[in-house]
């Protein structure tokens, strides 16, 4: 009965009832689309499609036509030959694995479609994910009652769990990787005390292979091997210590790194079958990557768009608790802190650093294992101060708990926008329970994930000429003047391109977004055949495409005759302002036409 009486296990208990009630009762038909449909893909190509390897993506293509999962399969990658591999690793699919055969069960006895996505296959991941969410509070229940008191943990329990942006995605995007990234920092973070208290091999074994399985989940969470190999070093000695502390215990460490390896060997071996490489960088999108020398520290920590301490404020507390950990505890603050360092500083140097439809900013939940226990320190701290102090910061932290629970409130109501809130909006809404049209015209241009953007508010923009097509003065073959005087250009047979215009992102505009307008003219000749052109407009870094737009010219008026061709074209997120934006026509095919009155014009928001 004393184990009842415990108020962290308590605690633990309503906290983990709470979270698997509300998860259950907010279950949904899309649970696998997007990232998720990604790291989930290895299950149903292997055990239902009968294709492992991915040499072939026609079901996938079908089932996402059927079930809109996504509005691009950017989840599927390619090697040097161009042939499909799966773009994520395979580390989130080794997790849902026993719940998708529970799942696969389920359909077949309850008359559902075995397809891979109808509901059992749902609700079997959601109880995973769940699942998965429990064992990383008992663990983090475990870590913080190592430190610390009953109350203390308690209150940073309710705290993290509560007053962060956990309380998102450790429920409805309990899927994603931030739930198991961090149960297997929990356990990292667990099994490396016990190891330093007695050297046991099964300790050694549960550190390995949950980094492993971490860098499986995603590569960059490799780094965590810091933290146990840190661990209790502050001083040149107490290194030495470790140093030798290893080389004491070399045969253990050999079977952990066999263990690691066999966990590692599927991947390795699917990266040789299909690629030839035992590893291989699958994460070929132009339009997002790492940039160590532009990484986006303020932005992350502050920008309205996603920032951490304005969504998340209560973690201010924790930041302010490494210094409380460097005076309590100097055997773990170098891991701890370096830990941190590096995971913050690799999370801001992805360009695409709001990362999507996240609360706040999303991968920064890995770490809040190490935070909860620097929140402890200081809370530690606190105890042994007056009443004045005690209760101010108290209420501080209430409120910012209340106050992460509102914004989440207004994130589920779409009253905060998930992709496009700016200051403007922000303040437009702030502690409102709801928005008007008035105050979305405030929010960041609106990008299509499923097909072209619209130009549909040209008023709010100033237009200007940024080139036009000037063939006077030019002696070129393909330069005639057959049409009433004036001159037009023929492309060749030969001439597979016709470029038109390169220049950077810095040289086209200061500001986050422009729109461009293409325009021409355009006559085909009676005798026309073969593939159509396209006018290609397209963002390059490096000599690779994204925000890639390429519409096909139609040959829909009469052969003979000239017509008006027009597209619109907003640009991408942009990576860097030294990327080029290009626009050019692909001709595709043998047959010649003839253009004339190529211009673009650009707009600039007023």
């Amino acid at each position: 009965m004393k184990r009842f009486k415990s108020l962290t296990f308590c605690t633990l208990v309503s906290i983990c009832l709470i979270l698997s009630v509300y998860r259950m009762n907010n279950v949904n038909e899309r649970e696998i689309s997007w990232d998720i449909l990604g790291y989930y893909l290895y299950l149903p190509a292997t055990f239902i499609y009968d294709q492992p390897l991915l040499r072939d993506i026609e079901w996938l293509k079908k089932i996402n036509q059927e079930k809109d999962l996504a509005g691009t399969l950017y989840m599927v990658s390619a090697n040097g030959e161009g042939e499909p591999i799966y773009f994520f690793l395979m580390g989130m699919s080794l997790f849902y694995l026993p719940f998708f055969f529970i799942g696969h069960i389920s359909a077949s006895l309850l008359g559902f479609p075995p397809d891979g996505f109808s509901l059992p296959y749902q609700y079997a991941l959601v109880v995973g994910g769940i699942i998965y969410t429990i064992i990383g509070l008992i663990f983090l229940r475990k870590i913080l009652r190592n430190f610390f008191s009953e109350g203390i943990s308690t209150l940073v329990m309710i705290i993290v769990v509560f007053g962060t942006n956990y309380i998102h995605h450790l429920t409805l995007k309990d899927l994603e990787t931030s739930n198991v990234l961090f149960m297997l920092v929990t356990i990292i973070i667990w099994y490396t005390i016990k190891w330093h208290e007695s050297q046991r091999l099964k300790y050694l074994i549960f550190i390995g292979s949950s980094i492993t399985l971490a860098g499986l989940v995603k590569p960059s969470e490799i780094m965590i091997v810091f933290l146990p190999l840190l661990w209790n070093v502050y001083s040149i000695q107490t290194y030495k210590d470790k140093l030798h502390l290893i080389a004491e215990n070399g045969k253990a460490f050999l079977i952990m790194a066999s263990v690691c390896l066999i966990i590692a060997l599927p991947q390795m071996a699917y990266w040789v079958i299909r690629t030839g490489h035992l590893v291989y960088d699958s994460y070929k999108n132009p339009a997002v990557g790492l940039d160590f020398l532009s990484p986006h520290i303020a932005e992350v920590l502050f920008s309205y768009r996603k920032g951490w301490l304005l969504y998340t404020p209560v973690m201010i507390f924790a930041l302010i608790g490494f210094y409380f950990l460097f005076k309590n505890n100097r055997k773990i603050f170098l891991a701890l802190t370096a830990y941190f360092a590096i995971s913050f500083y690799i999370i801001s140097s992805w360009t695409e650093w709001w990362y999507g439809s996240a609360f706040s900013i999303r991968p920064l939940i890995t770490v809040y294992p190490v935070l909860a226990i620097c929140l402890g320190y200081l809370l530690v701290y606190l105890q042994t101060k007056g009443p004045i102090l005690k209760v101010s910061t108290g209420l501080v932290i209430v409120l910012f708990i209340f106050f992460n629970q509102f914004q989440w409130w207004q994130l589920k109501d779409y009253i905060l926008d998930p992709y496009r809130t700016s200051k403007e909006y922000y303040w437009a809404t702030f502690l409102k329970t709801s928005s008007n049209e008035v105050d979305k015209e405030l929010l960041l241009v609106n990008r299509s994930f499923t097909g072209p953007t619209l130009f549909e508010n040209k008023e709010k923009y100033s237009s200007s000429l940024l080139k036009e097509m000037d063939l006077r003065g030019i002696i070129n073959d393909n330069i005639l003047s057959k049409d009433e005087g004036n001159l037009f250009y023929r492309l060749s047979p030969d001439e597979e391109y016709y470029p038109f215009l390169e220049k950077t992102y810095g040289e086209l505009t200061p500001k986050d977004h422009i729109w461009l307008t293409a325009s021409m003219d355009i006559r085909f000749p009676e005798n026309f055949e073969g593939s159509l052109p396209c006018l290609v407009m397209t963002m390059d870094r490096k000599g690779a495409p994204y925000g890639y737009m390429a519409p096909e010219i139609k040959n829909d008026s009469s052969k003979g005759q000239w017509r008006k061709f027009e597209v619109d074209y907003l640009t991408p997120e942009i990576r860097s302002t030294k990327d080029r934006f290009k626009c050019y026509i692909w001709k595709r095919g043998k047959s010649s036409f003839d253009i004339k009155n190529l211009k673009i014009e650009r707009y600039e928001r007023k």
